[in-house]
Formats: structure tokens, C-alpha cells, sequence
């Protein structure tokens, strides 16, 4: 009996490693600023991956995540890089697939277009432009993100800015005074990511605190009180909050690395997912789940996607912008569809209109999109009719999860680097030249080296490498 133990550990060996799974095959790679996305596709055959792994060459960086695209940060600027993504089960990892080299941007070329009121561009006036105007100095931004004629923007050195209408403090310069060129928000250099509603404005720093500033009336800015604040003021003193979302006029949304969910501010619609429509100054958590990845937040309802890949939405559902086929009103989280592809959300802007639309990526690189389609903006070809459901924009699979969504317009980066744009065109809001209104995406110049794009109600902010 003592000479089968061995025997049979080594057979049990060779068992688990034909339960691993086969290698992933890689679509493409897109490089960002600072980081770069990896799109796949699972093996077509085999045992089932449980999640997949990727690792950058040079730098041996890593990520990981349960479905495809995948994003790898904290790239070197100027640095080629491949990538090897590797599907994963509890037995072993598959033979690695590698990724075509790509450069990671240093920092992004940041075009302005659309409405000036307020000096919402940058530009240092308040001039309409139906075309893009490079704002400051090439490869000088990483992030933008725009608000109600303002916006806020992160630097590669983790320095903030903001621009545009001031009258509830929502640039965080300490003041209440409009300035039509960027300010730097304080000294620091330690600001990850930044999300502006329509009068206030969160962050999130490298050190996983989370920031507030702005206008306070409903408690959105999670301070535990309705004071207005002018320069940014933490939320508590935790340190592991990770993606935040402004949630249009009177919400804040945010996730945490554990995967929970938070919100706070105004509850009326039902939109801080608490099943109630009690009102909370501070965050508030929505449900028990630790498997939510991505939020966005709109006027009154918001969208989010969990680790397994299926998208859920609560809140306002007047023009069926919750995507679940009906008009109802939902106080906790609903289930769009059964579908488990769902990648990436669309940025929704803050929005006083009521008109709102929703759009998301699926992991084969589809777009989609639904809700209210006065302009066009659900890209159909057609305006007019509202979606209560998703509807396919167009039959490509090219999209990646730069999406941004306007008060009544959309724009989304292709994987080849082109930027396409739709919906309403007045005051050139989608920088074509013309304030024309299209009902089905139309490319934004020729240019193959847009990064991302933002949005603010009528003004554009997209960056090129």
C-alpha cells in the first residue's frame, strides 16, 4: 500500500492539470493613459475559467477580473509594453496568450468642444465651438470629467483642476467665483479619480479617502449634514473606497474595494438602492452584496454591473431608463435581462431635464443603449421613441468602455482610436463641425489616437495620446 500513495499523488497531479483551463484568445489591445486594456475571449473549449489573469512585460504588473476587458494601470508613460492574459480555475492556470505590443500615454491631449456658457471649456472665454480646441499642453491630462458648465480634470503628477460655473463652490478653489481657464484645486498630488454632478463633485485619492464638495441641500455630499462646502471635505476616514460616481443632482455613489456599494443624498425615486426612499447625509450601504464592479449614476436612477458579469438598475424609471422593459419604479436593485456579458457602463452626466439615457458595452465589444430618445441619442437612426429596454447601437464589436453620456448626447471611442458622437448637436455639443442633430453615431474627424472622452450638459472633453 505504501508504494500506490505516491502513485496515485502523481496521477491525481496530472488529473487537476488536465482540468485546467485552455488559453484565452486575445481580440485586442488598447493603450491608455498610464494603462492599457486587454479585450479576449474565453476558450472556446475545455474546463471553465473562474477568472483570468493578466501580466504586463516589462514591470510584471498585474490584473484581474472575471470577464473581458481587462485594465492594467500604473504603466510607465512612453513605455511599450505586452501583455499575457491567462484563464483560471482552483486547479491551474492555462498556457498564457500573448497581446500585440502597445505604448502606454503618458498623459492625453485634451480637446474641448460644445457650449462655453459659464467658460465650461477652459478656453478662457464662454464661446461656443462646433469643433475641437486643444485645451493647455499636449499629453498634460489623465482624466476629465464634466459637470453642469464646469468641469474637473486630473493631471498624470495626481494634481486637480476645475473650470466653469462656481456658485455652490463645485470647483473646490474655496470660493465661489467662475473661472474660464483650469485652477489647480490645493497642492496635492495624490488624486486618483474625480466625478462631477450637476453642483457638486467627488473624489477619490490614491490613499483610498474619499472627497466632497459643493452643493449640499440633500446631503449629497455624504458629510453627514446639508452644509455646502467650497473646497473638498472627506467623507469619514475610511480608506478603501475605490470608483465614485456623482449621481446628477443630488447623489453620490461609490464602491469600495471590497466590492459593497454606497450611496447617499436624495431618495425620493428610490435611487440609493436601500429599498426605501429615506434620504441619508451619509453612506449608506445598498444591499449586502460584495460582488458589484462598476456604477454610474444619472438623474435619479443608476446602473451598475457585478462581478459576474450581469448589469442591475433602481431608481427613477419614468421614460424606462432602468432598462427592465417597463415603467416602474424599482428602490432596490433589479436585473436588467439575464444576460451575464455586461463589461462597462457609459458616464452619465448630471442631468435636469429628465431625460435620461443609459448606455453600457458587453464583454464582445457591442454597444448598447436605452431610455429617452428626444435627439437621437439611443442611436437607433431614428429620434423620437423611448427604449425601455437595450437596444444595440449599430452591429459592430469594437467598442471599448469609453463611453460618456450628455444631457441629450453620447460619445464613445472605437478600439481603432476613432471617436464617434450622436444625439443633439446644438451649440456644436458633438463637435461635427455644425450644430446638426444625429440619430446614429458620425465620426468625429479622422484621427485613430483618442484615449478617452467626458461630457458635461453641452460640452465635450475627449483626449487624444
Amino acid at each position: 500500500m505504501s508504494m500506490r500513495y505516491p502513485f496515485g499523488g502523481f496521477l491525481t497531479a496530472i488529473y487537476r492539470a488536465e482540468l485546467a483551463p485552455n488559453s484565452p484568445s486575445i481580440s485586442s489591445t488598447s493603450a491608455g493613459i498610464l494603462q492599457a486594456t486587454i479585450y479576449f475571449t474565453a476558450p472556446s473549449s475545455g474546463p471553465t475559467p473562474s477568472s483570468y489573469l493578466v501580466v504586463s512585460n516589462p514591470g510584471s504588473l498585474t490584473a484581474t477580473g472575471t470577464s473581458s476587458p481587462i485594465t492594467v494601470t500604473g504603466l510607465t508613460g512612453g513605455q511599450a509594453y505586452t501583455f499575457t492574459v491567462y484563464a483560471v480555475n482552483s486547479y491551474n492556470n492555462s498556457p498564457g496568450a500573448i497581446s500585440s505590443s502597445v505604448t502606454a500615454a503618458a498623459g492625453g491631449t485634451l480637446y474641448v468642444y460644445g457650449q462655453g456658457t459659464n467658460g465650461a471649456l477652459g478656453l478662457g472665454n464662454t464661446t461656443n465651438y462646433s469643433s475641437p480646441k486643444q485645451l493647455g499642453s499636449a499629453n498634460a491630462w489623465k482624466q476629465v470629467n464634466g459637470g453642469f458648465n464646469n468641469a474637473v480634470a486630473i493631471k498624470p503628477n495626481g494634481t486637480l483642476w476645475s473650470w466653469g460655473n462656481n456658485n455652490f463652490g463645485q470647483l473646490g478653489l474655496g470660493n465661489t467665483t467662475y473661472y474660464s481657464s483650469p485652477k489647480q484645486v490645493g497642492a496635492l498630488t495624490n488624486w486618483k479619480s474625480v466625478s462631477a454632478g450637476q453642483y457638486h463633485t467627488i473624489a477619490v485619492k490614491t490613499d483610498g479617502t474619499l472627497w466632497s464638495w459643493g452643493y449640499n441641500a440633500n446631503g449629497q455630499l455624504g458629510t453627514g449634514n446639508t452644509t455646502n462646502y467650497s473646497s473638498p471635505k472627506q467623507i469619514g476616514i475610511l480608506t478603501n473606497w475605490s470608483t465614485v460616481s456623482a449621481g446628477g443632482v443630488a447623489n453620490g455613489y461609490a464602491i469600495k474595494t471590497n466590492g459593497t456599494i454606497w450611496s447617499w443624498g436624495s431618495n425620493f425615486y428610490g435611487q440609493l438602492g436601500t429599498n426605501n426612499t429615506t434620504y441619508y447625509s451619509s453612506p449608506k450601504q445598498v444591499g449586502a452584496l460584495t460582488n458589484w464592479s462598476n456604477l454610474s449614476g444619472s438623474l435619479y436612477c443608476v446602473a451598475a454591473i457585478k462581478t459576474d458579469g450581469t448589469l442591475w438598475s433602481w431608481g427613477n424609471n419614468n421614460i424606462g431608463q432602468l432598462g427592465i422593459g417597463n415603467t416602474y419604479y424599482y428602490s432596490s436593485p433589479k436585473q436588467v435581462g439575464s444576460l451575464t456579458n455586461w463589461s462597462s457602463l457609459g458616464t452619465s452626466m448630471p442631468n435636469a431635464s429628465g431625460t435620461v439615457v443609459m448606455t453600457a458595452v458587453k464583454t464582445d465589444g457591442t454597444l448598447w443603449a436605452w431610455g429617452d430618445n428626444s435627439y437621437g441619442q439611443v442611436g437607433q437612426g431614428t429620434s423620437g421613441t423611448k427604449f425601455s429596454s437595450p437596444k444595440q447601437v449599430g452591429s459592430l464589436t469594437n467598442w471599448t468602455g469609453q463611453i460618456a453620456v450628455g444631457q441629450i448626447t453620447v460619445s464613445a471611442v472605437k478600439t481603432d482610436g476613432t471617436l464617434w458622437t450622436w444625439g443633439y448637436g446644438n451649440y456644436g455639443s458633438l463637435g461635427l463641425g455644425n450644430i446638426s442633430s444625429y440619430s446614429s453615431p458620425k465620426q468625429l474627424g479622422a484621427l485613430t489616437t483618442w484615449l478617452l472622452t467626458g461630457a458635461g450638459v453641452y460640452a465635450r472633453y475627449s483626449s487624444t495620446s
